[in-house]
C-alpha cells in the first residue's frame, strides 16, 4: 500500500486586485442570488459565466420543498448557458452567496453535483475555465475549474 497526497492550487485574491471584467462578473453573480428562490434555507447564491464573445449569463438557486428537485446557482448558468450559447465556449464562472442580505464572508464553494457538471461542461466544450469562489472581501481563484473535483467521473468512466 502506498500513501498518495492530492493539493490543488488557487489564489487568494483582495476585491481591489480583481480586474474590471471579474468585477462586472461579480456584480452580475451578486444580482443573481438577489433572484433565488430560497425560502428554507434563506442561503442565496448567484453565478455568472462569461462566454467566449463577452455574453454573460447568470443563475439563482431555486429551492424546493422536496429539497432534492431544487437546484443549484451553479447549474442553473450551466445548463441554461449549454442550452442557448452551446456553440460559444465558458472562459470564466463567479459563485457568490448571500444570507440575509449580505455576503458571506467566506467564498462559498460549489456542491459535488455542481462541480461533476463543471466537469462535463469542460469535456463538452474541450477547454476549461476560470472560477472565482467569492466571499464579502475576497475570493479563490483557480485557473482550472476542474480542480474542483478530482478523480471525477467521465464518459470514460461508463467503459
Amino acid at each position: 500500500m502506498k500513501a498518495s497526497k492530492l493539493t490543488i492550487g488557487y489564489t487568494e485574491i483582495p476585491r481591489n486586485e480583481l480586474t474590471a471584467e471579474w468585477k462586472q462578473l461579480l456584480e452580475r453573480a451578486i444580482q443573481a442570488a438577489s433572484k433565488a428562490y430560497a425560502p428554507y434555507s434563506q442561503f442565496n447564491v448567484g453565478s455568472a459565466i462569461l462566454l467566449s464573445d463577452q455574453t454573460m449569463v447568470t443563475g439563482s438557486n431555486q429551492e424546493n420543498a422536496a429539497f432534492p428537485s431544487g437546484l443549484c446557482a451553479e447549474r442553473v448558468a450551466l445548463f441554461y448557458a449549454g442550452h442557448e450559447h452551446r456553440e460559444k465556449t465558458i472562459t470564466k464562472m463567479v459563485v457568490c452567496a448571500v444570507k440575509k442580505g449580505e455576503l458571506l464572508a467566506e467564498p462559498v464553494t460549489p456542491c459535488g453535483a455542481c462541480r461533476q457538471v463543471m466537469v462535463e461542461s469542460i469535456l463538452r466544450q474541450k477547454s476549461s475555465f476560470e472560477i472565482l469562489l467569492w466571499g464579502n472581501d475576497f475570493g479563490y481563484l483557480l485557473n482550472h475549474a476542474e480542480l474542483l473535483l478530482p478523480f471525477s467521473f467521465d464518459a470514460g468512466s461508463l467503459k
